[in-house]
């Protein structure tokens, strides 16, 4: 069974739609929980005078607060993954037929197979940035 042209190009845009959704929602779910963190870090402004001699038991926001960072940096830093090795997979298939004909043009396959890995580095960079509190 013969794949038409159709069929391939049909196939690759499906790929690249499940790249760009992947990385869409790994970004917002990073970002909604940043959001998230620094609402839930925010100090009150003046406390009382009894909230001051009342022992301080954490809110059920402040709880939930690292476990939901953690998943959202594991999330990020996933997607980043995904997305990398969806890109790279095409470019690297591409690349070899490109390097066997003509040697000489290693420098620019290796240079178009090296691109995506910004998207690896970005989720990583998230990541940290939720599990470390930065922002």
């Amino acid at each position: 069974m013969s794949l038409s042209n159709e069929g391939i190009f049909d196939m690759q845009n499906r790929r690249w739609k499940l790249s760009a959704i992947s990385i869409a929602a790994a970004l917002t779910i990073g970002i909604l929980a940043l959001f998230l963190s620094s609402q839930a870090t925010a100090a009150p402004s003046t406390p009382s005078p009894q909230a001051k001699a009342a022992p301080s038991t954490p809110s059920p926001n402040a709880v939930l607060t690292k476990p939901l960072l953690a998943i959202a940096a594991a999330i990020a830093i996933a997607g980043g993954l995904i997305g990398t090795g969806n890109a790279q997979q095409g470019i690297g298939a591409a690349g070899m037929g490109i390097i066997a004909e003509k040697p000489e043009k290693f420098g620019q396959v290796l240079f178009f197979f090296v691109i995506p890995e910004t998207l690896w580095i970005i989720g990583f960079v998230l990541g940290i940035i939720l599990l470390l509190g930065i922002l």
